[in-house]
């Protein structure tokens, strides 16, 4: 009998071999169904935006001489275009220069010196930095454009590749990512503005720069007196850039503590936007604020604290001699922030902290008898709470109290103690190895600036704290212009290692030493009278 075979094809093979079968209505079966068109096009447009990013982010940024200072360029996704021009740690100026889907942001690197110092000593040369500056900004964004270019399509095409695994398909995806960096420039360059760079938008301490050089569209008329303000405002950030370039050779490492000293308020809302700042420059963990925060502790002032919980840091407080118990409380209920009072501790960014509020109120800025003894009886009890507070082995490395006189008394129990109220930047190593710190006017003397012939300067320190040691390593003393003034000096101090012959450590083991400053000499031990007399 003849044998006849029959084979039959696999299940899958014959799915793959039929015509795909329509329904009644014309469509497709759920079965081996594509993605739809649409999707496939949201799917390449998000590789191509993705890529393009990432590239940019990688290998687009360019460093370019401008004038006097180095900077470097880069481009950066934008749903409304212009310019960010950073000065650390000054603040940023923004520029509506054009629109389209990337931002241009300029960040200032460093000072150059010997253009810069050429620039002062010869301020004339400022008529002819205008062509300069123009040429190198050209010369950079020209620059800038060719790199991203490159940028944008190694990114996509290598997002395309990782994603697709198609080496056609990433070509594809590299060229839509050119062409769409093409189009962005193009429509950047349709909607160039150049009057933009009349009506720039500051942020941080440039917040002042329009009072350096005058309402923006004078300038266009009275070029002249522009050039001279200009070299002034030269000068001033020449000089800025020149001390901190020069600082002693202290360099703070990722594990550094900072912290953010101000005191002495009263009021000045232009405070809160300088300390945010320096919060950002600085990368500060803590601010501690050793009160005078009000003027008069009325409950109509306690809005004026709500910027806090916004600062960027946690803010550690103690009550002055301007300050009710009512701002003690409103600040109490306020995020991120700790009230220290009675000697009471808390554990911040690595550090204890201790605290007493001043033992006075004086909203009138009365002088009461017996403030000077009230101040010290308030330094005992802190002193007292601190010896309890390491017999329970939780030993506090900063008191943190208003009047210099209280922060005497806990000389010996611990290393360092912050102060205010006297509105000058003091430090004093105590008798027995406490450092005191007095801060200036964080506020300038709030509107008693207007008071003497010369208004009070803005002043604020930024500690750095070893974090294994919780020991202070050095502080920035920085001191910026009052009312109407645009000067800025920053200077370091340096905390000597204990040394044969030099003072003993306290019970708490507590730094010794005398700090090092700049070449003009360490700050004074005594605070000095102020020029505008009156009470703080």
């Amino acid at each position: 009998m003849a044998r006849i075979s029959v084979r039959f094809p696999t299940v899958s093979r014959r799915i793959r071999a039929l015509p795909a079968r329509r329904s009644a209505s014309g469509a497709r079966p759920e079965l081996g169904r594509r993605a739809h068109p649409a999707a496939r096009a949201a799917g390449l447009v998000a590789v191509v935006l993705a890529g393009a990013w990432l590239g940019l982010l990688t290998v687009g940024a360019v460093r370019v001489p401008v004038g006097p200072v180095n900077t470097t360029m880069s481009l950066h996704p934008s749903l409304d275009g212009g310019t960010e021009i950073d000065i650390p740690p000054l603040g940023a100026l923004h520029l509506d220069t054009h629109t389209a889907p990337f931002r241009l942001q300029v960040d200032v690197d460093q000072l150059d010196p010997e253009r810069s110092r050429d620039l002062v000593d010869h301020p004339e040369r400022i008529s002819g930095l205008q062509d300069a500056i123009t040429e190198d900004v050209g010369d950079g964004i020209l620059t800038l454009a060719l790199r991203s270019g490159v940028a944008v399509v190694v990114g996509a095409t290598a997002l395309s590749l990782v994603v697709h695994r198609r080496p056609r398909r990433a070509a594809v995806t590299g060229g839509l990512a050119l062409a769409l960096l093409a189009a962005s420039g193009a429509t950047a360059w349709g909607t160039w503005n150049p009057n933009s760079v009349l009506e720039p938008r500051f942020s941080g301490l440039l917040s002042s720069a329009p009072s350096v050089v005058g309402n923006a569209r004078s300038i266009v008329s009275d070029f002249d007196v522009y050039q001279q303000e200009l070299a002034r405002l030269v000068t001033n950030v020449t000089k800025l850039y020149d001390a901190t370039s020069t600082l002693p050779a202290y360099q703070p490492d990722p594990t550094t503590i900072r912290v953010l000293h101000v005191s002495d308020i009263h009021l000045n809302p232009a405070s809160w936007e300088i300390i945010a700042s320096l919060v950002d420059q600085y990368e500060i963990d803590v601010i501690v604020d050793s009160g005078d925060t009000m003027d008069h502790g009325t409950t109509a002032e306690n809005r004026f604290l709500d910027p806090i919980p916004d600062l960027g840091a946690p803010y550690v407080w103690v009550r002055g001699n301007h300050d009710s118990r009512d701002t003690q409380a409103y600040l109490s209920d306020l995020d991120g922030v700790h009230v220290l009072d009675e000697g009471g501790a808390v554990d911040v960014a690595g550090l204890r902290f201790a605290g007493m509020g001043d033992a006075q109120f004086t909203p009138d800025r009365s002088r009461p008898r017996g403030g000077k003894a009230a101040a010290e009886r308030a330094g005992v009890q802190l002193a007292s709470e601190i010896r309890d507070q390491r017999r329970a082995g939780t030993p506090v490395d900063v008191a943190v109290v208003h009047d210099p006189q209280a922060a005497r008394k806990v000389d010996g129990v611990v290393p360092l103690v912050l102060s205010g109220h006297v509105h000058q930047q003091k430090t004093k190593l105590l008798k027995l190895g406490t450092r005191l710190r007095i801060e200036g006017s964080t506020g300038g003397g709030g509107l008693r600036a207007v008071e003497g012939e010369e208004p009070d300067p803005i002043e604020a320190s930024v500690l750095y704290f070893d974090r294994d040691g919780r020991r202070l390593q050095a502080w920035d003393e920085i001191r910026l212009g009052g009312l109407g003034l645009t000067t800025a000096e920053v200077s370091r101090h340096l905390v000597e290692e204990n040394q044969p012959g030099g003072a003993s450590p306290s019970p708490s083991g507590s730094p010794s030493g005398t700090p090092s400053g700049p070449p003009s000499g360490p700050p004074s031990t005594e605070p000095s009278p102020r020029r505008s007399g009156g009470e703080r």
